[in-house]
Order: structure tokens, then C-alpha cells, then sequence
């Protein structure tokens, strides 16, 4: 099925928008299983990834639940450099490949068969295939040194591993018992990720705690899931992007230290919806709503900058590479 990226909106008043006409595509089939709806519901309503209502996709951005990242644990990884990337030789496109252990958490049932968290092997291909495609340029971005390729997957039917959220004892019982590799592998745990789309680790925090490190999704929000508008992969495009480095684009607003990337446009908050000519700093050009590191919906977001691809290239030099 093909994607479409962004293009002439409706802006709803309930908080969401509907794309009219697109361009670009992404390939993202993936088989199922059989799941009810999530998400965003017919009547403007959201239903978040732990059953939560929400009156609206706004009242779900703006409490949070678009992600969980601490960006506050990453403050002494910021380069002051004038272009504000690091000083060091850039990596080519395609360069790296890094390898992804999936962690499947279930609920309950049998483990990499059925039960609630089960994903399929179709889904987490898919999954992959949306990562090579966003990191490797193919969306309309740039073409970033990164590509994925599955090193492992495993299947754990734990009830309370399914419902870790950030910063728990749980996460840290889960992360201990499954994390593999080093440094440049990239673990990537999906669970009901406590009421929020996914949470991720910053590079610089892997020499201090190593087990911690790695990426954390809402099981149903990779290709497939049944979670409009985020069920196209790109929670985990963004949460990968954090362990690589990237700050959210609106981070610091208009005035801030901002995203620490030169060529991304300040914006005062998250981006939710597909928003699109949203202007809401004084600083030149618009609110970069289709970068992977804002808020909005999956199918409104296509793009990393030549600046982010900067900046991923040196933080993994300087934290990840051969570590």
C-alpha cells in the first residue's frame, strides 16, 4: 500500500486533520493479527495505547503520551560548535548498518504465537523496512549514514514486563534480562508501553547504564497496528532517532538552545495533526511539522535534515561506534 507523506489538509476543530491529496509513498504492508481499532476514533475521540480516552488527538499529544523520552538526561551531549554539530568528519550515506534485537513483551497467550502484544514477524519486517526507507533518504529526506537489519528476535509473555513504563522497576527487570550487544546495537522493546507511543535512551547515556540502553514501542504502533494516525512505523523511526542523538525539533521553543541542529526551524511547541504552514516563531521559515522529531501524525512526517544526519553521524561516533 502506498503511504502518503503530507500534502493539502482539512484542519478539523476536534484537534485532527484529514489529508486530502499526498505525494510520496512507503511501502508498509505488513499482516495483522486480528485487533480492534486504537487511536483515533470516527468521532474525533482517541483512545490511547493503554485503553485511555481522550476527548481529542490534542488532549493526547499535549498530556504527553507522543512520547516519553527524558530529553533533560541528554543536556551535556549538546556541541557548541557555530553550526551546532560536531566537529568531525561526516559519515557517508549507508555506511553504518546496525543491527536490532527485537524484544516482543505479551501479555498473556502463547509467546511469538497469539495472546495480547503478540507481533508478527510481518510486522516487525515492515518495521524495518519504514527505518531503512526513512533514514536512508527515501521518504524525501536526507540520506543518512544508517541503515537496520534484524539481528534477533525473541518472544516473552510477562504481564507486568508488558506494562513497564520509563523509568520502573519493571523496564529495568525487562531491559537486564533481555538486552543484548553493545554500544551500537540497537535493542528495541515493544510493549503497552504504559499509556505512551515509546521512550528511548540518548548515546550518551550508554557508558553509565548499559542494560538501559535501547528503544521502547508501543507494541501496535509499528506497520499494521490498527492505531491511526500512528500505526505506519514512524514511532519507532522517531524514538531510534533520540538513540542516535536527535533533540525534538521544538525543544527550548522559540528561544531556546532548540534541537542543537542548524537547519531545522524553531517552533514554540509540538506539532499534532498535520498542520500544515504552521509559523509560530519569528525566526526564519516555517514550523518543520513533516520532521520525524515533531509530534505530528505518521503519515504527515517524512523527513530527517542534512543537519540531523550531522549530528546522528557525530554523537555515533563519539558515543556508539565500537563501544
Amino acid at each position: 500500500m502506498k503511504r502518503n507523506l503530507i500534502a493539502m489538509l482539512v484542519i478539523i476543530p476536534l484537534g485532527f486533520s484529514v489529508a486530502l491529496i499526498g505525494y510520496g509513498y512507503r511501502n508498509v504492508i505488513a499482516q495483522r493479527p486480528s485487533l480492534d481499532r486504537l487511536g483515533l476514533q470516527s468521532d474525533g475521540t482517541f483512545i490511547g495505547p493503554n485503553g485511555k480516552f481522550n476527548s481529542s488527538l490534542q488532549e493526547f499529544v499535549l498530556s504527553g503520551g507522543r512520547c516519553a523520552t527524558n530529553e533533560n538526561n541528554a543536556l551535556l551531549s549538546i556541541f557548541t560548535t557555530p553550526s551546532r554539530e560536531a566537529p568531525v568528519p561526516a559519515l557517508a550515506p549507508g555506511c553504518v548498518t546496525i543491527k536490532v534485537y527485537f524484544h516482543v513483551i505479551q501479555q498473556n497467550g502463547t509467546a511469538g504465537s497469539s495472546g495480547t502484544g503478540f507481533v508478527p514477524m510481518s510486522m516487525i519486517n515492515a518495521q524495518i523496512n519504514v527505518m531503512n526507507q526513512s533514514y536512508g533518504g527515501g521518504t524525501g529526506g536526507a540520506n543518512t549514514p544508517f541503515r537496520f537489519a534484524i539481528a534477533g528476535v525473541d518472544y516473552t509473555v510477562n504481564s507486568t514486563w508488558y506494562s513497564a513504563g520509563p523509568e520502573t522497576s519493571a523496564e529495568a527487570s525487562m531491559k537486564n534480562a533481555l538486552r543484548r550487544g553493545t554500544a551500537d546495537d540497537l535493542n528495541f522493546y515493544t510493549n503497552d508501553s504504559a499509556g505512551y507511543l515509546g521512550w528511548a535512551t540518548f548515546p550518551l547515556s550508554y557508558s553509565s547504564r548499559p542494560k538501559d540502553d535501547g528503544v521502547v514501542c508501543f507494541y501496535r504502533s509499528l506497520p499494521g497496528g490498527n492505531f491511526p494516525p500512528y500505526d505506519l512505523g514512524d514511532t519507532g523511526t522517531h524514538e531510534v532517532g533520540h538513540w542516535l542523538g536527535l533533540f525534538h525539533t521544538f525543544r527550548g521553543g522559540c528561544d531556546g538552545n532548540g534541537d542543537c541542529v542548524s537547519d531545522t526551524p524553531s517552533e514554540l511547541s509540538a506539532a499534532y495533526g498535520c498542520p500544515v504552514g504552521l509559523d509560530t516563531c519569528i525566526s526564519a521559515g516555517l514550523d518543520p511539522i513533516e520532521n520525524f522529531m515533531d509530534y505530528t501524525d505518521d503519515a504527515c512526517m517524512f523527513r530527517f535534515t542534512a543537519g540531523q544526519s550531522s549530528r546522528m553521524s557525530s554523537q555515533w561516533i563519539t558515543y556508539r561506534q565500537g563501544k
